[in-house]
């Protein structure tokens, strides 16, 4: 990225006032710039005692006085060993700096300030919207599948216990999710840790922007995984990768532990938001000059899960102010929430091109005789849980019968064809 902002100053000033960020570039290349006069300077100082290294050697040959010249060099040694320190302080500066930076959006991504100015790519299924629907939470109540009070009571605000044949069913859906994914899409499953260090955090872009929406253990510098791309990704931070096996497609399921630090004023109602919650992630590393097909096939796959469960939903391309600081191209997926009306992300799917890959040192060489460069990574949900209850909830919920029908594909993995409320 110092390359890019070095090289690029005016496109990189542009892409930080399109993604509404607040960087500021220029402490970056003046820092940069004294940098690069420092190892000017080093060079010729080494330059310097290279020759009276080799006067020395000469005068000591002819058995003659060599005092000044070794003072000398020994002065030129001292002030080298000063600017390499000073050059080292530097470089550890700008490095943090640097982090600061949001990626290069794509040159297809709209202009826009925020999800107002998104634009719609297409939509599948009906959206039910004549009549009144029963919300997820009343469902939920009704039917005995959530409890909120009491992981309100147990933990605090934003968690909940799935009870009984809501715990089945969100089991059977994460079940579904993962086969799908694995023998329709591709993937090979991995089953990831759930804490990750510092560097992790850093290699995918959470550190240091997300710092605050971070679960951290101050004792051991762990954090809680806010999604299992962190680790999945880092699965491969500095290795190289061999060319014949791009793109590699890996998913997997896991917990997922957001502060959600900035969801003041939000809708926070049942598992509208939520600090604790279920995800299915999909992670590609690919070649550079076939990442954005790829982007476009990671985003038919999560497709393909939702056709299956038979619920609406609509592909959205984000604009420059609501794509992510680590992204160079976001899709949302949005499904439809017959109670509230409204459609509910429960997907986002990226290409970051090399951003996270420069930065866990994930690379490969395009030809045997090339030097390693860093791959695109890919990832997105494949999906969330929790809105994807919401809708598999509201859409299949039959008010005549007083019954939620299962989706087929579920069937297998629930043994029941349909939930019937509590007595």
């Amino acid at each position: 990225m110092l390359k890019v902002i070095r090289e690029n100053p005016d496109k990189v000033k542009e892409n930080i006032i399109r993604k509404n960020e607040k960087a500021d570039i220029e402490p970056i290349l003046k820092l940069d710039e004294n940098r690069r006069a420092i190892i000017q300077e080093v060079e010729k100082l080494k330059n310097k005692r290279n020759i009276a290294t080799q006067e020395i050697s000469n005068l000591k040959k002819n058995k003659e006085n060599a005092d000044d010249k070794i003072a000398e060099m020994k002065s030129v040694s001292d002030k080298i060993k000063s600017l390499d320190e000073e050059l080292r302080e530097i470089e550890l500066k700008l490095e943090e700096m640097v982090l600061s930076v949001p990626n290069i959006l794509d040159s297809s991504v709209p202009t826009g300030k925020s999800a107002e100015d998104n634009v719609v790519i297409r939509s599948w299924g009906e959206c039910p919207n004549d009549g009144e629907y029963i919300d997820h939470i009343e469902i939920c109540n009704k039917f005995g599948l959530i409890d909120f009070e009491r992981g309100a009571k147990v933990t605090g605000s934003g968690f909940h216990f799935y009870t009984g044949i809501g715990a089945k069913l969100e089991r059977a859906l994460i079940n579904f999710m993962l086969d799908f994914h694995i023998e329709n899409n591709g993937y090979k499953e991995f089953i990831p840790p759930l804490m990750v260090n510092e560097d992790s955090m850093r290699g995918t872009g959470q550190l240091p922007k997300m710092a605050e929406d971070m679960y951290t253990m101050q004792i051991d510098n762990l954090y809680m995984i806010p999604t299992a791309e962190v680790p999945l990704t880092n699965y491969y931070s500095q290795n190289q990768l061999n060319v014949e096996d791009l793109p590699i497609k890996i998913c997997g399921y896991s917990p997922c532990f957001r502060r959600e630090a900035g969801s003041y004023g939000k809708d926070t109602r049942g598992l509208l938001r939520l600090h604790q919650f279920n995800k299915v992630e999909l992670v590609k590393f690919a070649h550079p000059e076939s990442s954005y097909d790829e982007l476009e096939s990671l985003v038919a796959d999560v497709e393909k899960v939702l056709q299956a469960l038979k619920i609406p939903y609509r592909v959205i391309l984000l604009c420059s102010g609501d794509t992510s600081f680590s992204s160079a191209k976001t899709y949302d997926i949005e499904v439809w929430s017959p109670a509230d009306k409204k459609w509910l992300e429960v997907s986002s799917c990226s290409n970051f091109e090399n951003f996270q890959a420069k930065r866990a040192g994930i690379r490969f060489k395009p030809t045997p005789n090339s030097k390693p460069e860093p791959v695109h990574t890919l990832n997105g949900s494949g999906l969330a849980t929790p809105r994807l209850m919401i809708a598999i909830l509201e859409n299949y919920y039959n008010k005549e019968k007083n019954i939620i029908e299962i989706p087929e594909v579920m069937q297998p993995y629930t043994k029941m064809t349909e939930i019937s409320p509590i007595i």
